[in-house]
């Protein structure tokens, strides 16, 4: 009784909603950082003499410590208290951001990114994982809506900030503006931002923290791998396999311990399940739509870096009036209604964008793009709400790492693969008749090159076949994204749970109060 009242104490107080700030202020400065940083790679490819694989690895060495260790991250705020790991991440992104701005050497600024991706790790599930705590089923869903509009303000942001300050400073304010940002969350946090727990929950395992790194991260380093190796690579293989071994050894282990630190029931929730998937899917489709549309909209179209952000915010804008418009539409219809209707307007955008030809220009992108804001809003926030809905509050910091973890595993999976069918459309289209070879290469690599390369040789065909060529495998890509999120609606329409009521009359754990639940 004594926890109930806590709980609806804290729901009443008017300063959950200055806490929900404090994670917005987090979650921005997390989504800023997601793209950021590509418009920055050439400058710091001429001034720190990055190779090609020195400038993948600026990105992937953040996105692979990212995904492996959000698993333990949830863990360690159920068991010491999330809004302190929450500061403690935001402190580690802070540090690791301030040493990737000074550092003159590239493979340091490598070795910041992986930094900042423990800091990344342990922000993110935790920002979500409080929300059951400040907020009530009738106030969570708008609560998700805001922080996933805050998620994706910064992918859109990130461009348009980036290109605004290599135009004025030199590459590492990249870097140093993630500083201000990341303070201002930790004070807001320090602030604002209830503190829960469970002292109750397992201790932290260290193998099994250790199989979930290892066999996540060699999951997402294959999956990276893949569509520069190719499928059937010695490397991709092993790690793949690897992977494959850690993950069931993890599983097992699981699955025998008392006090199991991935709770395997919570996949048995049907609630929790299917929500998750259904979250996972659309990141899938959502990760391969915008990793298609900076190169068309730059390339192409001819935008620079700040242009392509400023063109990429009618995405923004669906998404906006769809996260403010999904908590009364759920009411109405239902979760399993609008996630699916979502899904189904998610497919309408991909596949209206495949008929782009290099002719359509910006219009017809924006329109298509509106749409499919509109589509991810209404599919993902009743999605994740539903997941965290159905998480007993004493396991929501493991729960929402495990949310977090498939989601970000489904945008690598969706990038690879979807990245790895853009470039063989791309190359099979492009027409390389009369260059050297490796001129040929070179205009092969992407269609970036592909202009590079002719301007350098002064062919008005070169570059003409590689827009047609880019345009068509962008087409290729978005035909099957959209079938990728018509087959989601059709699995959410059948498997989602069906209301709130029938949820609470399964026994959703979320109707039940820890009394291990602690506050300060």
């Amino acid at each position: 009784m004594v926890a109930l009242t806590q709980v609806d104490e804290t729901r009443r107080d008017a300063r959950r909603w200055w806490a929900l700030g404090a994670l917005v202020a987090s979650m921005l400065t997390l989504g800023f950082d997601m793209t950021i940083l590509n418009v920055a790679l050439p400058t710091m490819a001429s001034e720190l003499g990055a190779t090609t694989g020195r400038q993948q690895w600026l990105v992937d060495a953040y996105v692979v410590v990212f995904a492996a260790l959000m698993l333990p991250a949830g863990l360690l705020g159920d068991r010491f208290g999330r809004r302190r790991m929450l500061i403690t991440g935001l402190g580690v992104f802070l540090l690791g951001s301030l040493v990737g701005a000074l550092v003159p050497d590239v493979d340091w600024v490598i070795a910041a990114r992986a930094f900042m991706g423990i800091g990344g790790a342990l922000v993110t599930p935790l920002a979500l994982s409080v929300l059951p705590s400040l907020f009530g089923p009738d106030e969570r869903t708008k609560a998700v809506g805001i922080i996933s509009a805050a998620s994706a303000l910064g992918m859109p942001l990130g461009p348009i900030i980036g290109g605004w300050l290599l135009n004025h400073f030199w590459w590492g304010s990249v870097f140093l503006v993630n500083v201000p940002m990341a303070a201002l969350g930790i004070a807001a946090c320090v602030l604002l931002l209830p503190e829960t727990s469970d002292p109750s929950s397992p201790t932290v395992d260290t193998l099994s923290t250790a199989l979930t790194a290892t066999g996540l991260g060699a999951l997402v380093y294959a999956i990276i791998e893949a569509p520069g190796r190719g499928w059937t690579d010695p490397l991709v293989l092993s790690l793949s396999g690897a992977a494959t071994v850690l993950i069931t050894v993890l599983v097992v282990r699981e699955r025998k311990a008392e006090r199991p630190m991935l709770d395997m029931a919570l996949l048995a929730h049907r609630g929790f399940l299917f929500n998750t998937l259904a979250a996972t899917l659309v990141m899938f489709v959502l990760a391969g739509l915008l990793f298609v549309l900076p190169p068309y909209l730059q390339a192409v179209l001819g935008n620079d870096a700040l242009g392509t952000g400023v063109r990429l915010l009618p995405l923004m804008g669906g998404l906006v009036v769809a996260a403010r418009g999904a908590q009364p539409v759920v009411a109405r219809f239902g979760p399993r209604a609008v996630v699916s209707a979502g899904l189904v307007v998610l497919a309408f955008a991909a596949l209206l964008g495949s008929r782009t030809t290099v002719d359509s220009g910006y219009g017809f992108t924006a329109l298509w793009l509106s749409i499919t804001g509109f589509g991810f809003g209404f599919s993902v926030v009743p999605a994740m709400d539903g997941a965290l809905g159905a998480l007993p509050r004493d396991r929501a910091g493991s729960g929402s790492g495990l949310l977090m973890t498939l989601r970000q595993v489904g945008a690598a999976i969706g990038i690879a693969l979807l990245g790895s069918l853009l470039a063989g459309a791309f190359h099979d289209r492009l027409d390389l008749t009369g260059l050297p070879a490796k001129a040929a290469d070179a205009a092969g690599d992407s269609v970036v090159a592909a202009h590079i390369v002719a301007g350098q040789t002064h062919s008005a065909h070169l570059a003409a076949s590689a827009d047609g060529a880019y345009v068509h495998g962008m087409s290729v890509v978005l035909l099957v994204c959209g079938i990728a999120a018509l087959v989601a609606a059709l699995l959410a329409g059948a498997l989602l749970p069906g209301t709130r009521a029938a949820e609470a009359a399964e026994g959703t754990p979320d109707m039940a109060v820890p009394a291990s639940d602690t506050r300060q």
